[in-house]
């Protein structure tokens, strides 16, 4: 969308959303009195950083937001500047009295919110609520959760960055003009208790245009040849070429055609190139690929891996000391301090030896749009190995710990080394073409501390010479069918969400996790499946709305949430030129969506008579009393598989298990009369 922009940023107009009624001067202390108040986010980091701060400090957690838009109304004055209205959070008056009491007998108050935008803003409602004046020096920030990193900060405190709370407010504001305009929409059209959100919508498409591709998908035949040769050892090689030609065979046919031919024939070395290869070694992490590994590696969902990283980022205790195990775990960023890539290579020169340690620091780049506000994922000591500390670990906490380690340890370190060979064969007559490559680790580098979950296996090809004849032992054409496009799991998400710009490192983890509790879409051995309430609300969605769904659209607003945040943007400006055009489609889709009417079926409720209707739920379609409340009646909807009970001659349904892999099953329709249920149908007289 256009937004207007500004030559310079001393230009830009201080948008509306900054209106408050914060209070210009500091409120007053008691005389004589050296307390300093430090508010951070959650109580585990609070009780870390006190033990790292003197007698005078007092720290207490904010436990996250304590203001926000009103849950019953709206909140935001758009003919004002779009300013919000702020209220305190309900249940958190009690935490608000304390954090004032602490206030008011401190002499200073630094507010050590989160390092990212949302800690910014929490930051900001902080000072609005404690009477502080944002352009003071009230803000101290950290990477790390360790006494040097603590003390540094306490000693470099400076004014809340407006800007990057005016992005955070501008995402807050989007979300809840979304929410609040599409979700009575989805009332009307399909059932209550619905609700839209801006980046979840995009996520949820994802995942149902990938359903709809595999539904669409028609697997195709193809055929591929090996050829098994022996000169001294066995090694095997594919046919690539016939005729110069690439090779293409679709049906058993044509294959045993080619596997005739090559039969009559005879074949020689025509090239042998021999290298080397470096495997490169991997950027320490950032919240998604740690999120991705940590799907592949330990099977980890992306909610619970930043829960676990949390937990390691605000400090654990060991043995006789608290600390902080890891930097800060939302991060786009790649970068890592001059002081941690030197402690790296003295542990790694003191413990493996110089071929290990690059001569100079690994650098690696950052994806385009990285904020790079802060260090890449890392231990805040390399000193701590994972098997040092795993003895205060929980299981969870030392696997992520470990994976983090290693990671970081192995972007410090040196390339693996391949030895290769590619061995180029033809028959005599020059008819067909197979090629043979091999691959064998000469030095681990990096592989020493981290192993890939896709290691390389060594390759052995016998020693060869151009020219030499081969004795072909075997051939070996294997059927293949196309396979459709995988479903998203929880890696693949992310590494799709990141690659398309949709959302922010902080933001992976919550869509995924507030698209599933909404039942529109469900989590099955791993990988994403969209409900049939999902493809309902994604199609309402795209036939009114297709812009609020629409990748480009939204990786657009992300980068002008950017801008802001750079100062380069006004927020209000960004705000107006979404809203206005929305605004317009919300009130033709009002006017043109026709209210809901419950689809009836012939199902009679056993309590009191009436035609039972089908309702959307969180794990799908379910039967339903009309007469609800009176009647709380509900069933769910049978598949019938067309076999028949062995037990009691009824039919058998399809039924699911709410836990477990194994989630389909078989079970009598006559239930609880007939308790029959079986894992596999019978086979009927015709099968």
């Amino acid at each position: 969308m256009p937004v207007q922009k500004t030559a310079k940023k001393s230009t830009v107009k201080k948008p509306a959303v900054q209106k408050s009624t914060i209070q210009k001067a500091t409120i007053k202390k008691p005389v004589g009195k050296k307390k300093i108040l430090v508010v951070v986010e959650s109580p585990a980091k609070a009780k870390t950083i006190e033990k790292y701060l003197g007698k005078n400090f007092i720290v207490r957690a904010s436990m996250g937001h304590l203001r926000d838009l009103p849950k019953s109304q709206f909140g935001i004055d758009v003919e004002h500047g779009f300013e919000p209205k702020y209220i305190n959070i309900r249940g958190k008056g009690d935490l608000i009295r304390d954090l004032k009491k602490y206030a008011d007998q401190s002499d200073r108050i630094f507010l050590a919110s989160d390092p990212d935008r949302e800690g910014e803003a929490i930051a900001w409602h902080l000072s609005h609520i404690l009477g502080i004046n944002p352009d003071t020096d009230c803000r101290i920030v950290f990477n790390e959760i360790t006494k040097p990193a603590i003390q540094a900060a306490i000693k470099t405190p400076h004014p809340i960055d407006m800007s990057r709370v005016n992005a955070q407010q501008a995402r807050r504001l989007l979300d809840r003009i979304v929410g609040y305009k599409l979700s009575p929409l989805l009332w009307k059209k399909i059932q209550k208790g619905l609700s839209a959100g801006r980046v979840q919508s995009v996520a949820l498409k994802m995942i149902c245009d990938r359903e709809r591709e595999i539904q669409a998908f028609n697997p195709e035949e193809y055929w591929t040849i090996d050829l098994q040769f022996k000169h001294g050892t066995l090694f095997q090689a594919e046919l690539e070429k016939i005729d110069g030609e690439k090779l293409e065979i679709h049906d058993e046919k044509t294959a045993q055609k080619i596997v005739a031919e090559i039969e009559k024939s005879q074949f020689i070395v025509e090239s042998v190139k021999i290298g080397t290869r470096k495997k490169k070694t991997p950027a320490p992490f950032t919240t998604s690929s740690m999120q991705q590994d940590a799907a592949h590696k330990l099977g980890f969902t992306s909610k619970r891996t930043m829960a676990v990283a949390q937990q390691l980022y605000e400090g654990l205790k060991l043995a006789n000391e608290t600390v902080g195990l890891i930097t800060y775990m939302r991060t786009d960023s790649t970068r890592v301090s001059d002081l941690a890539q030197s402690e790296a290579k003295k542990f790694f020169l003191e413990t493996f030896g110089e071929k290990y340690v690059p001569e100079n620091f690994n650098i690696y780049a950052s994806g385009k749009k990285a904020q790079d506000a802060h260090e890449a994922i890392r231990p805040t000591s390399i000193l701590r190995t994972p098997e040092s500390v795993e003895q205060f670990l929980t299981p969870e906490q030392f696997k992520l710990y470990r994976l983090i380690w290693q990671r970081f340890a192995a972007s410090q370190m040196t390339p693996a080394i391949y030895n290769t060979v590619s061995v180029t064969i033809t028959s005599r007559d020059k008819k067909f073409l197979a090629k043979s490559n091999g691959s064998k680790l000469e030095f681990d580098g990096f592989l020493r501390v981290y192993g890939d979950s896709k290691k390389e296996k060594d390759i052995v090809i016998p020693s060869l010479e151009i020219g030499d004849d081969l004795d072909l032992k075997k051939i070996l054409p294997l059927q293949h069918f196309t396979e459709p496009p995988p479903r998203y799991n929880d890696a693949s998400l992310v590494k799709l969400l990141e690659e398309k710009e949709i959302g922010r490192p902080s933001t992976y983890a919550p869509t995924i996790d507030t698209i599933i509790n909404r039942g529109y879409v469900k989590r099955e051995e791993k990988q994403f499946h969209p409900t049939e309430l999902g493809f309902d609300v994604l199609d309402l969605l795209q036939q009114y709305f297709g812009e609020i769904v629409d990748v480009k659209f939204t990786a657009n607003m992300e980068s002008e949430l950017d801008e802001i945040a750079e100062g380069k943007i006004e927020t209000e400006n960004v705000l107006r030129e979404f809203y206005t055009p929305f605004e317009k489609q919300v009130e033709a889709a009002s006017e043109s969506i026709e209210d809901a009417k419950p689809q009836e079926t012939d199902v009679i409720c056993e309590k009191c008579g009436r035609h039972m209707i089908i309702k959307h739920g969180r794990f799908g379609n379910f039967l339903a009393c009309p007469g609800y409340p009176e009647c709380k009646n509900t069933k769910p909807i049978q598949k019938d598989t067309g076999h028949k009970c062995p037990k009691c001659g009824g039919s058998l349904v399809e039924k699911k298990m709410k836990k477990g892999k194994r989630r389909v099953f078989y079970g009598c329709s006559n239930y609880p009369e007939c308790d029959y249920t079986t894992w596999n149908l019978p086979k009927r007289d015709e099968d």
